[in-house]
């Protein structure tokens, strides 16, 4: 068995999820309740087996370091660990200057490790993924680096980085960044390759490019923008089938799932997905967790006539006489009587007053609600008030923010 590293790139700023990343890196925002987007990634690494994992951060990084360094304990009897790297500056006085900057700049985590492959994911998808049969097929075709591509409607694909494969099915021809006409692959003309930010490289090919694209003037020294391009044109990369990867307890509608959050919109639609009677993607998946730490609280609580519909509800929430449709509640958030919420997404302890209706929000932590108040019903009086709407209607407000009635 070869032995492998895992880095997870984790110092995104996220400023299209703004405010949720007004004072956190976007990795570290929570997700369905219990999580942190950063969680999924480091299953799935964990989930594979792959124990020795480093985080890279960067931007407003301290709860997510203290979420690592809380919450993802390995045992030291065997070598195991995950642990959060931050910017440390080891060849100059200067920032991470992109995704493959920040794995150059820190370029002793590979040489103490000494591994022969290094598995690098992004840290901010929401998926479930085992890590282990991309490598094993990238050992297998003999190529330098392995890249994910999930399948897409070609008309769709012009969002993504497009991954051209060759008539093998395998190697990768072209990459293309957000082409007007992708193209569609060998064996389903009207679908493409969408990139997924997940690569698996063999250590030496890593190294080597990266140092070579160091030397480069010219690089954004960026993972798919340049990395991932300079070793296509070396015939060196290959394509995974995101569809090949088989995770137990995967149910048909959900073994394909992969959505990048990175706007409000998505994020808030990746939460519908987890409500319904039959979920989009399935959090209760006990064949291969998504592992968190869950704060010491109770069970959740429902009194005074409560009704909740298609609705996940965390420890230590209570629910009094309310009306709640859609939604996910963390931990720790109360919601007074005759109020409802509907199609939202309520951060941990959140109060939301007695008759106050909320409806296609996210809600931040420590937000109180007042008494009456509606967010989402009237998006002039929402903005009034400071409140950030999205493109389709999405009310988000910021940790603490303060409502006014």
């Amino acid at each position: 068995m070869p032995k492998v590293l895992g880095i997870v790139l984790a110092g995104g700023e996220g400023k299209r999820l703004m405010p949720l990343t007004h004072d956190r890196a976007k990795p570290a925002v929570p997700f369905g309740g219990s999580y942190r987007l950063i969680d999924f990634a480091l299953s799935n690494l964990v989930n594979a087996g792959y124990l020795q994992c480093a985080v890279l951060t960067q931007y407003k990084s301290h709860s997510l370091d203290r979420h690592i360094s809380l919450t993802w304990r390995m045992s030291t009897l065997l070598g195991n660990y995950i642990t959060p790297v931050p910017a440390q500056q080891r060849l100059g006085p200067q920032w991470y200057l992109g995704s493959a900057d920040a794995i150059y700049q820190s370029m002793n985590l590979i040489n103490d490790a000494n591994p022969d492959i290094v598995v690098v994911f992004g840290a901010d998808h929401v998926y479930r993924m085992d890590a282990s049969q991309m490598v094993q097929a990238h050992v297998d075709s003999g190529a330098g680096v392995t890249v994910a591509g999930i399948r897409v409607p070609r008309k769709e694909a012009w969002q993504f980085g497009v991954i051209k494969a060759a008539a093998d099915g395998v190697t990768i021809e072209e990459w293309l960044e957000k082409p007007p006409d992708p193209p569609g692959l060998p064996d389903s003309p009207e679908e493409s390759y969408a990139s997924m930010g997940n690569y698996v490289f063999s250590a030496d090919v890593l190294v080597d490019v990266l140092e070579r694209d160091a030397a480069s003037s010219e690089s954004r020294h960026d993972m798919g923008g340049d990395i991932i391009p300079m070793l296509v044109a070396d015939q060196q990369a290959a394509v995974y089938d995101f569809k090949r990867n088989i995770v137990p307890g995967a149910t048909d509608r959900d073994r394909d799932y992969w959505r990048d959050v990175g706007t409000l919109d998505s994020y808030h639609e990746a939460h519908l997905d987890l409500v319904a009677v039959e979920p989009i993607f399935n959090l209760y998946n006990t064949d291969w967790p998504i592992f968190t730490s869950h704060p010491q609280l109770p069970g959740a609580k429902f009194v005074e006539n409560a009704f909740a519909r298609d609705t996940i509800v965390c420890s230590g929430s209570i629910v009094s006489g309310a009306n709640v449709d859609s939604t996910v509640i963390g931990s720790d958030v109360y919601v007074g009587a005759g109020a409802k919420v509907e199609r939202s997404v309520i951060f941990e302890n959140v109060t939301i007053g007695r008759g106050a209706i909320v409806r296609n929000a996210i809600l931040d932590k420590n937000v109180i609600v007042p008494d009456g108040v509606t967010i989402g019903v009237d998006h002039d009086e929402d903005r009034r008030r400071g409140f950030t709407v999205s493109e389709n209607g999405v009310v988000a407000l910021a940790k603490n923010q303060v409502v006014i009635p």
